[in-house]
């Protein structure tokens, strides 16, 4: 595995809650593909975290959130290295609802989401992206504070 000056990346994911249920889509990806996945990408210089989220949501999904509502969950090191290209995730997970109920999520990057639906917290979709499946096993729970 060739790591000579990679640097660690950081991508900002969104927990987006609606009732019992929160957002996935499949992702399209090098890394991850076909699994599930929260929305989310990569921090932009100056960005805050919750700047981010609500960038990255919108850009996929057309939903629209309320950035003051917007609340840290945890922060993860995520280390793939048996992706073909190996990378190094600092991965800042996000929690919020959205804002007007009726918003239904679009797919607006079909190149890197098969699409995006709702799913019940305790009946999740499989596969999970490994770093959402390593939360869930251990016990996380995005509804709790």
């Amino acid at each position: 595995m060739e790591t000579r000056g990679a640097t660690p990346r950081v991508a900002v994911v969104v927990f987006l809650l609606k009732g019992n249920s929160v957002l996935l889509g499949r992702r399209r990806s090098s890394i991850g593909d076909s699994t599930f996945a929260l929305p989310g990408g990569h921090l932009e210089f100056g960005e805050s975290f919750e700047g981010c989220a609500a960038r990255e949501l919108m850009e996929e999904t057309g939903i629209e959130i309320e950035i003051e509502k917007m609340k840290l969950l945890t922060v993860t090191n995520n280390v793939f290295k048996e992706a073909p290209k190996p990378s190094h995730y600092v991965t800042v997970f996000m929690r919020a609802t959205v804002v007007d109920a009726s918003q239904t999520p679009r797919n607006l990057e079909p190149e890197k989401c098969e699409g995006w639906d709702w799913y019940d917290w305790l009946n999740l979709p499989t596969p999970l992206f490994w770093p959402l499946e390593k939360m869930v096993r251990s016990g996380f729970n995005p509804f709790c504070d």
